[in-house]
């Protein structure tokens, strides 16, 4: 596997240097666009335009947010969203119609605005004011009628919006930078007039401000009185509601039932455990007596019986007269009345055990009935009480809701009532704060006249556009270009590049036509990169393959025979290209029987064909088979290059573009080495990607990578392409070297 650097790592390793190459490369295209763009620029900027002047008045604004807790006065506070927010008003229409009116524009200075003013000489400061002008209009509240729409007794009104679109066009708002203070700027042809305006637009600013205060704190007393009242009866019918739920459903003493009910919920519960536990115990009991009652001996030996103190007593008893019966037994026999009167006293002794038995067993029998008659209350007592708690818990959440919207209502209405209170206060105060920190100023000189930095601007802006547009040209081309882009990305070795033929030059014949020539040149280079790619020996068959087609395959594999001739003997081509096969052609050799027509088994013998040139031999590819992929896959192939190889020096191979075609696929495994043809600025990344991944899977021996089609424009300062002319003038004859 080789390695693939993404193009994001790649980007990361250019240097300055690799940047500056990319712009030597694309020079052209740099000049180009930077005489373009500096052209556009001077036109556009040295145009001769109306003189403008630009008055500047500067303002120090802040919000007032009210007095400070601290009794100190008054406390400001800024925020990001205030300057644009003012800024916007100062270029409001209804400021500039201020303006009109302060300053009474519309009568005193009529005929500068709208009338009998002299042509404008330049044509591009007039339609640019007029589409400016028109297009405001448009966006703005569509307060301003069109021209000749509204009737007689309206014109002055008209003519007045005219004139305050005129000057909402010429206002320029210019924060100062991590301050509050604020240029206001005016443009105008008249220097005193663009003045004058200036001043009045502070002053009308600052009039509009304080209107939009009043108009704003009127409007939310009005509303918060009515909302106060609304909120006010609100209260009073959630408080009328809560005490009629309250004794309807005697709720006096509700919170103290609720924290009495989980606690008898818990004794409860522990007592029905005990409960439980006693009664299973019980009935065990007494289910070992029934069982055990035709067995007195094993009944005995259960708990109950054998740690009551009278069985105990009278067990001892009985064994005593037993031992007594035993030793009269022995003196006296069974009719001897100390004999007899012993035995009924042994019988009465039993019979009083058998009666404690009886007697126990009936108090077993009667435990368990009052353990499982306790347990039942018990049961009982619990889910009735759990029945009670669901029911308070249903009284006490409707109880929470009802008294939440009480505690909801007050909290709104005093909230209402105090913020009625704070803004009858502050009625009259004003919502920002303004200073004038400096006065319009008389401009000495236009605004709109700046050659040289004109010049300057479109210098840098050109020159930017050049080497951006250059940089991202090359972003956006994923072709391959350089050899550095395949031994970057692939780590594979480059064996050499071919130069771009000229026009007048066919690459096929270049070693007939012009043998000194650099691309002539290039194959004498790649061939002795060819000898020394082994250790031991140079690879005998050698595969050409390419990607996809029109990659300069087939011309290589001609031209590389040529220069294998120049040191070898014999030199066989062989033309396994059986789709579209072009070597007979160009070599002038009959294709009627060919590779095709041995490994068919059409013919029992190869036929190789001298050709015209010296010490080269091809195999043709013979008539187009059906089915290329089976014919090379198969055994006879592998025979024939070993019989090749011993006749010949070295074997060339042409094969198909390796893309969805599997034939130079399987040619990869039998020959010595692969050679990959690519050319520079049609092969794409991705497609020699792809043929990559493919060729891998055969584990073919890749010798390296020949670059076809190699710009010189493109190809770097130190490159073989860099030497072109040098060997182009020993070519024509026109140098000395």
């Amino acid at each position: 596997m080789y390695p693939d650097q993404s193009p994001t790592e790649l980007e990361q390793n250019l240097s300055l240097r690799d940047y500056l190459d990319i712009l030597n490369k694309r020079r052209g295209m740099v000049v180009t666009v930077f005489l373009i763009v500096f052209t556009i620029a001077l036109i556009l900027g040295l145009s001769k335009e109306e003189p403008l002047y630009t008055s500047t008045s500067t303002i120090l604004m802040e919000r007032n947010l009210g007095p400070g807790s601290a009794g100190l006065g008054t406390y400001y506070y800024w925020d990001p969203e205030f300057l644009p927010t003012q800024t916007e008003i100062i270029r409001s229409r209804k400021v500039a119609l201020r303006v009109v009116k302060d300053l009474q524009l519309d009568t005193r200075y009529r005929t500068h605005f709208l009338g009998t003013k002299p042509a404008d000489p330049s044509l591009i400061t007039s339609v640019r004011k007029s589409v400016t002008i028109f297009f405001k209009s448009l966006l703005e509240d569509g307060n301003s009628p069109e021209p000749g729409a509204a009737p007689v007794a309206d014109r002055e009104k008209l003519e007045q919006g005219r004139i305050a679109d005129i000057i909402k066009s010429g206002i320029d708002v210019q924060p100062v930078k991590e301050t509050r203070v604020v240029n206001i700027l005016y443009t105008d042809s008249d220097p005193r007039l663009a003045r004058m305006i200036t001043d009045a637009i502070v002053q009308a600013y600052i009039e509009e401000t304080q209107e939009i205060k009043l108009s704003g704190t009127q409007q939310s007393l009005r509303w918060m009185s009515a909302k106060a009242e609304q909120e006010r009866k609100k209260l009073e019918e959630s408080e009328r509601n809560l005490q009629k739920y309250m004794r309807e459903h005697n709720l006096v003493t509700l919170e103290n039932r609720l924290a009495i009910y989980p606690e008898k919920l818990s004794q409860f519960s522990t007592e029905l455990s005990s409960a439980e536990a006693r009664r299973k115990e019980l009935e065990d009991l007494r289910d070992q007596i029934a069982r055990f009652s035709d067995s007195p001996q094993v009944l005995e030996t259960l708990p109950v019986f054998r740690k009551s103190a009278t069985l105990q007593s009278l067990r001892d008893q009985i064994l005593k007269a037993e031992q007594r019966v035993q030793e009269l037994s022995q003196k006296y026999g069974p009719r001897h009345p100390a004999m007899i009167k012993a035995v009924e006293d042994r019988d009465i002794l039993l019979r009083e055990k058998n009666l404690e038995i009886k007697r126990i067993t009936e108090s077993v029998h009667k435990s368990y009935e009052l353990a499982r008659s306790n347990e039942n209350n018990l049961r009982e007592l619990l889910n009735s009480t759990k029945e009670e708690l669901l029911d308070v818990n249903e009284r006490f959440i409707q109880y929470s809701i009802m008294k939440r919207e009480v505690e909801s209502s007050r909290a709104l209405y005093e909230a209402l009532t105090s913020s009625l209170k704070k803004a009858s206060v502050t009625e009259e105060s004003q919502n920002v704060n303004i200073w004038v920190m400096r006065e319009a100023s008389l401009p000495r000189e236009p605004s709109n006249q700046r050659p040289r930095r004109t010049i300057l601007i479109g210098f840098i802006l050109a020159l930017a556009a050049g080497i951006g547009f250059a940089l991202l040209v090359e972003y956006l081309d994923d072709t391959i270009k350089t050899p550095d882009d395949l031994e970057n990305r692939y780590g594979l070795t480059v064996l050499g590049t071919v130069l771009q033929a000229r026009k007048n030059e066919r690459i096929e014949n270049i070693f007939v036509d012009n043998p000194q020539s650099p691309i002539a040149e290039s194959y004498r280079l790649i061939r002795s990169s060819l000898l020394l790619s082994s250790a031991d020996h140079p690879p005998q068959i050698i595969l050409i393959l390419s990607m996809k087609a029109q990659e300069g395959k087939t011309s290589t594999a001609l031209n590389l025979a040529r220069t294998m001739a120049q040191v070898a003997q014999r030199v066989l081509l062989i033309d396994a290209d059986m789709r579209k096969p072009r070597l007979h052609s160009l070599l002038r050799v009959p294709n009627e029987t060919g590779l095709s027509s041995f490994l068919s088994g059409n013919i029992d013998e190869y036929v190789t064909h001298a050709t015209r040139e010296e010490k080269i031999y091809l195999l043709p590819a013979g008539p187009i088979p059906p089915n290329p992929v089976e014919l090379i896959s198969s055994q006879r192939l592998k025979i024939l290059l070993k019989q090749l190889e011993k006749d010949f020096d070295y074997i060339i191979i042409d094969s198909p573009p390796i893309i969805n075609l599997a034939d130079g696929l399987v040619l990869s495994t039998m020959a010595d080495g692969t050679v990959l043809i690519t050319r520079a600025g049609k092969t794409t990344f991705d497609t020699f990607k792809l043929g990559l991944k493919n060729l891998n899977e055969f584990r073919p021996r890749i010798l390296g990578v020949i670059l076809n089609g190699l710009s010189s424009r493109l190809s770097g300062p130190f490159s073989y392409a860099h030497y072109y002319r040098y060997y182009q003038e020993d070519s024509d004859g026109t140098g000395a070297r």
